[in-house]
């Protein structure tokens, strides 16, 4: 592996696993149409590569965080429909323009400059406008009649610029991965008013709503279309929703190879700091990935990896550039062999979730951090796609 990536740490991306997860979630959309959320470079599996096994599904849209990523996507030949989740700066009209972008909007000022750009360009700039129903963070408040009626206002003012195509309303759910209903019923229930003023007002804005969560949870809401993110990923977002409604496969596992090996006698302590020292004779594997890799210094002494199918302990503080596992159980263990730092080894698996209950984050947390600098290798991508 080394020889394909210049380094004994690596990122495997399954795109037979990925096809499998935008098929399944698909047949469980039942025809509606999916935005796929490859925001934060695909959260962490690369956001080029997944948006071509989508486009090889048939999803013709997608959507990012930032300006940034979307222009890449953009310049890495990717076509159709891309939304700005994030607020981009005002100042960027032009770019958003003239790569054809889909920012959200919640500003006068924002969509104005948007407007006056695609006038000076000949063109019309789609948008979507953005309410808060509950999330608490970006959008038009929409929780009281007042509040209705000045975004609607706001709304009406927004679509009829020049140059301007406000096609749809979007807003975001902050617990509908959890088992109690009734705070995305009322955050349901907001958007429903708010889009019924708009009605009442002789607009029909395209309605979407529905994160991975709803997608799995409330299908009312899925509406003219949703945008499924961690759950392409073989993830689930949360622990309440695992292994329910969908059948997943993870997508990312991490790989490193034993740089160095040695045998030790009890009494050694290993790494900075000597948080470690072995009780017995014991013998250490190097490996050459650390937290500037995404594998977080948190993990040090309290996790495990897998090596010929052993569950193995980290030990010591995880370092910059490498980390230390105690092989002593893995029989005929040898320089060069694989270390499965996340990922199946025989009948053993050690997955995001794993990792993030030890440290008290989630599994988002965790496939993105390993995109810092690991390089990615890439297989099994659907038959007939290339």
């Amino acid at each position: 592996m080394y020889k394909e990536t210049l380094r004994q740490a690596w990122v495997e991306i399954d795109m037979g696993a990925f096809d499998h997860n935008v098929k399944e979630i698909k047949k469980h959309l039942n025809g509606v149409e999916m935005i796929g959320v490859i925001k934060a470079n695909g959260y962490g599996h690369g956001a080029t590569e997944c948006a071509k096994v989508l486009q090889f599904n048939g999803c013709s849209r997608f959507a990012v965080a930032t300006l940034d990523e979307a222009v890449a996507l953009r310049e890495d030949g990717i076509e159709g429909e891309i939304i700005i989740l994030g607020l981009p700066p005002v100042q960027c009209m032009d770019t958003i323009v003239e790569y054809e972008l889909t920012p959200v909007i919640m500003s006068f000022e924002m969509v104005k400059a948007l407007s006056e750009e695609a006038a000076k360009q000949g063109e019309v700039a789609k948008c979507l406008f953005a309410i808060d129903t509950g999330m608490g963070r970006i959008g038009y408040r929409v929780f009281t009649e007042e509040e209705r009626e000045f975004s609607a206002g706001r709304f009406k003012t927004m679509s009829e610029l020049p140059g301007i195509d406000m096609y749809g309303v979007i807003t975001h759910f902050s617990t509908a991965d959890e088992e109690q209903r009734e705070y995305t019923e009322s955050q349901i229930a907001n958007y429903n008013a708010f889009i019924e003023k708009l009605n009442g007002m002789g607009f029909e804005p395209k309605k979407i709503c529905a994160n991975s969560a709803a997608i799995m949870v409330y299908p009312d809401v899925h509406f003219d279309a949703a945008r499924p993110g961690i759950i392409l990923y073989g993830l689930y977002p949360s622990g309440y929703l695992k292994d329910k409604v969908l059948d997943l496969q993870p997508v990312m596992s991490v790989h490193a190879e034993i740089l160095n090996l040695k045998d030790v006698p009890s009494g050694t302590s290993v790494s900075y700091a000597r948080k470690f020292t072995s009780e017995k004779d014991t013998k250490i594997a190097t490996l050459g990935l650390g937290y500037a890799d995404g594998y977080s210094r948190l993990n040090s002494n309290k996790i495990f990896a897998l090596c010929k199918g052993v569950k193995c302990p980290v030990i010591g503080n995880i370092c910059m550039d490498q980390c230390m596992v105690d092989v002593t159980e893995v029989p005929d263990v040898e320089y060069g062999d694989e270390i499965i730092l996340m990922g199946k080894s025989g009948d053993l698996e050690y997955t995001a979730d794993d990792i993030a209950a030890i440290n008290g984050t989630i599994n988002y947390e965790i496939t993105c951090a390993f995109d810092l600098r690991l390089p990615k290798v890439y297989k099994n991508y659907p038959e007939g796609m290339y």
